[in-house]
C-alpha cells in the first residue's frame, strides 16, 4: 500500500506494482538479476559503473551494492533543465540498460539480464534514510560475503560531510 498524496505522480511502469515519486525525496530501490546464477566480479564492476555514472546528474546516490544476483540503490533523483524531476522509471532504465548492454558484450551474450520489475519505496525522513543506507551497507555481511562491511568491493556509499 502506498500514502502518495493524490497530487503525488503516479507513472505507468511495467507489471503489476504501483510506484509513486515524491519530487526531492530519497527511494529505496531494489531490482534482481533475471536469474539466480551470480554475476561475475567484472559484471559486478559494470553493475557499480553504471549505477555511478549517473550520480550528480540524474539523481544524487545516497548508497548503492551491487550484490551477486540483486541490486540496492538510495537515490535522490533531480530535476531536468525545465524544473521537473527525472522519473524513476528513466533513472533505472539508463543503470539497468546500460549495464545490461555491457555485460552481454562481456560476456558475449545476448538476452535479458534484469527482471522487468524493481522494487521501490519513498523514504519519509532521516532516520529512515539512515536505516536504509545501513541496510544496505551490511547486506553483504548479512549474506555472509564478507565478515565486514568494508571488505566488500561492490559497496559504494556518498562520503559523510566534514
Amino acid at each position: 500500500m502506498s500514502y502518495a498524496s493524490p497530487t503525488a505522480p503516479k507513472y505507468e511502469y511495467r507489471r503489476h506494482l504501483p510506484h509513486y515519486q515524491k519530487s526531492d525525496w530519497p527511494i529505496f530501490i531494489t531490482f534482481c538479476k533475471r536469474t539466480h546464477a551470480p554475476f561475475s566480479k567484472e559484471a559486478r564492476n559494470i553493475v557499480m559503473d553504471c549505477c555511478l555514472r549517473g550520480h550528480g546528474k540524474k539523481f544524487l546516490l545516497h548508497a548503492a551494492v551491487v550484490m551477486p544476483d540483486h541490486v540496492h540503490l538510495l537515490l535522490t533523483p533531480l530535476r531536468d533543465p525545465n524544473g521537473w524531476p527525472y522519473l524513476l522509471p528513466h533513472i533505472l532504465k539508463l543503470i539497468k540498460g546500460a549495464s545490461a548492454r555491457a555485460i552481454n558484450k562481456q560476456t558475449q551474450r545476448t538476452g535479458q539480464v534484469w527482471q522487468h520489475e524493481s522494487f521501490d519505496h519513498i523514504l519519509r525522513s532521516e532516520e529512515s534514510q539512515a536505516e536504509k543506507q545501513e541496510y544496505i551497507r551490511q547486506n553483504p555481511v548479512r549474506k555472509g560475503l564478507v565478515k565486514a562491511a568494508e571488505d566488500y568491493p561492490w559497496f559504494w556509499q556518498e562520503p559523510k560531510p566534514v
